[in-house]
């Protein structure tokens, strides 16, 4: 079996973001509380992925960050067994004004009512 490193890690460049991939990455709570939590970590702030206590298994998690990560919502690396994530606020505002400010908000809820 290869190991998860051995697989590249793609992120859209901002240019590619596209609306309606980004709406529907933020479309499940999950993701949601993903976003909300690495928006509290601060601009340059990185979680592991498994610091996230999140109430599906870890497979499903592993693919709910894939799908943030191939929206161009968070951007991943890998640093020795961990897997970091961090927003991209940045890019996200630049496309989308205001998004992550509306967003951000209703994924603590999500957090909030778990």
């Amino acid at each position: 079996m290869a190991s998860r490193t051995a697989t590249r890690l793609v992120h859209p460049d901002r240019r590619e973001l596209r609306f309606t991939t980004v709406l529907a990455a933020l479309g499940d709570p999950v993701r949601l509380a993903i976003v909300a939590r690495l928006a509290d970590a601060g601009p340059d702030g990185e979680l592991a992925c498994t610091t996230f206590a999140l109430p599906v298994s870890k497979s499903t998690q592993s693919g709910h960050f894939k799908v943030l990560r191939e929206a161009g919502l968070i951007h991943q690396r890998n640093e020795g067994t961990r897997r970091l994530n961090r927003l991209r606020r940045d890019d996200v505002d630049a496309r989308f004004p205001g998004l992550l400010d509306i967003a951000v908000p209703q994924g603590r809820e999500v957090i909030t009512n778990w």
